[in-house]
This record gives C-alpha cells, structure tokens and sequence, in this order.
C-alpha cells in the first residue's frame, strides 16, 4: 500500500510540475503582450504629443490674422465686435414645464384608451 501511495504522489508532484510550467509560459506571454502594450502606449503619447505641438502651432493667432486678411475676398472674416455677443437674459431657454405636460398627457392618453380601440 505505500508503494501505491508513493506512485500517486508522484504523479501528482509531475502533474503539478506540468501545470506549473503551462502557467510560467502563460504568464510570460501575457508579460511580453503587456510590455508591447506599453510600448504601443508610449508610442501613441509622443505621437499625441506631437499633434499637440503642431496644433498650437497652426493656431497661433498671428497666423491665423494673417490667412483671414489673405482670404478675406473668399470668406470674408472679420474680428469679433462687443456688439456681437449677446446676454444670457436675450437668450430663449426651452420651458421645461411644457415638455412634462406633454409627456403626461401622452401617457394619459394610452391609459384612457378602451379596450379594442385602436
């Protein structure tokens, strides 16, 4: 009998041993991916960083001054004037209490309907 429990436990040590291995090379392929990521990551932040830098070059005001004169005959751009801007009291906000008497009245409707009519 000791004999038999020394063939289990030795084939569990080997199976342990097989399992341990699988997981060692799980593990060192989900590592390998992982630092790929990364790199894919850092890669996309410089690149990030360079549209950044030629965006806030494209949109230097003095630049931008310059095409609007350049092509004022095609668009016609002119700077903002005080008179051009408005207050928040001219401005038409949507009055929220029409809309929830509608919403009630469409349910009021569906709840009133009679069996069998359409």
């Amino acid at each position: 009998m000791r004999g038999f429990y020394m063939i289990v436990a030795s084939l569990v040590v080997m199976a342990l041993g097989v399992w341990a291995y699988q997981e060692n090379y799980a593990t060192q392929a989900v590592l390998k991916d992982v630092s790929q990521i990364q790199r894919e990551i850092g890669h996309q932040r410089e690149e990030l960083a360079v549209l950044k830098a030629e965006w806030a070059y494209l949109n230097r005001p003095d630049r931008l001054r310059e095409l609007a004169e350049i092509n004022f005959d095609r668009l016609g751009l002119l700077p903002f004037q005080p008179e051009q801007y408005g207050r928040v009291d001219q401005v038409a906000f949507p009055v929220e209490d029409d809309l929830l008497s509608q919403l009630t009245d469409v349910t009021g409707v569906v709840g009133t309907q009679e069996a069998g009519q359409p």
